[in-house]
């Protein structure tokens, strides 16, 4: 399937081999470190090369409930009376749903699903910018879109992406789409990118957001085996990155049904050289192992199955 998509999400590996998604998730591990495929954004993909940017059907499908905290505990952050701007994404359309009931706000953005979520909110005034429609994501790109944001200035950008490492920031697969989002880091003082623990340490091929403009990353905890996503954390926090963990005591609230806990670094302290590092807080994992169910014979022909595939 992934050889001849190039790319295939958990749900779908999930329906076709007839098991749970937290048990393919595992088997898609297991053929990771075997170099077969690279896992990304909710699914896998053929090993080397750049991440592609996924549809708009699967990206709404995949990791929903991390979305859901991660835009919860953005929502928290926005004050009354504030003017910021919002940029196309599921997780971002997740966070305007939760702006509606924000007073006094003003939303600025190239989304049509972002002002479709505000569109009835009698509080919030909304302000579209020009552009040409992109479909795959319903976003307005383009010169007029860009032309549209000059001369303006908010508090806060609200970007996602389709990947975020330490090295480059935050990225995209689309040029287009990454002009404009560089035009609306212009109009803000502040820049906070809601990313999933999926998207750390994924980079794809056009730089939207430097890693040293970034004020703040919310994400959600890293399951306890994605030593990728962890190190990133601690890689983005150590230049200075603010990181805001949903579902962990400096964040939303701790999640106590998610079983073992692990090490993730307080938001926006760094390591000092030669010394301790930065104080450090204990965020809940996604899954328990027992939650994916099957013993090591069962894993072992699940993931012979999905190399046939």
């Amino acid at each position: 399937m992934v050889r001849a998509n190039g790319a295939v999400s958990l749900r779908e590996l999930a329906r076709v081999v007839q098991t749970s998604e937290v048990t393919v998730r595992r088997d898609v591990r297991a053929l990771e470190a075997e170099g077969l495929l690279d896992r990304r954004h909710g699914g896998a993909v053929l090993p080397g090369g750049f991440t592609r940017e996924s549809g708009f059907p699967q990206k709404s499908l995949s990791a929903t409930a991390e979305k859901t905290a991660i835009a919860d505990l953005a929502a928290s952050m926005v004050g009354e009376g504030e003017a910021i701007v919002v940029g196309a994404g599921t997780t971002t359309q997740e966070l305007a749903r939760r702006l509606a009931r924000v007073p006094g706000l003003t939303v600025v953005t190239n989304s049509l699903l972002v002002a479709q979520s505000l569109a009835h909110a009698n509080r919030v005034e909304v302000v579209m910018t020009g552009g040409t429609l992109r479909g795959s994501n319903y976003a307005l790109v383009g010169s007029g879109a860009e032309q549209s944001l000059q001369g303006l200035r908010v508090s806060r950008a609200f970007l996602s992406g389709s990947g975020l490492t330490a090295e480059r920031g935050l990225s995209t697969s689309n040029m287009l789409s990454a002009s404009v989002d560089r035009a609306l880091v212009q109009a803000a003082a502040e820049v906070v990118v809601l990313a999933d623990h999926s998207k750390l340490g994924a980079d794809t091929m056009f730089q939207t957001v430097p890693t040293d403009v970034i004020t703040r990353l919310v994400t959600d905890a890293p399951p306890e085996h994605d030593e990728r996503a962890a190190t990133e954390l601690q890689a983005l926090a150590d230049q200075g990155v603010q990181i805001a963990v949903a579902g962990s005591p400096s964040g939303a609230g701790t999640d106590t049904e998610r079983g073992p806990r692990r090490d993730v670094p307080l938001p926006g302290q760094r390591r000092t050289r030669g010394g301790a590092g930065p104080t450090r807080f204990t965020a809940a994992a996604l899954e328990r192992d027992a939650l994916g169910g099957g013993g090591g014979m069962e894993r072992s022909a699940r993931v012979a199955d999905l190399r046939r595939r």
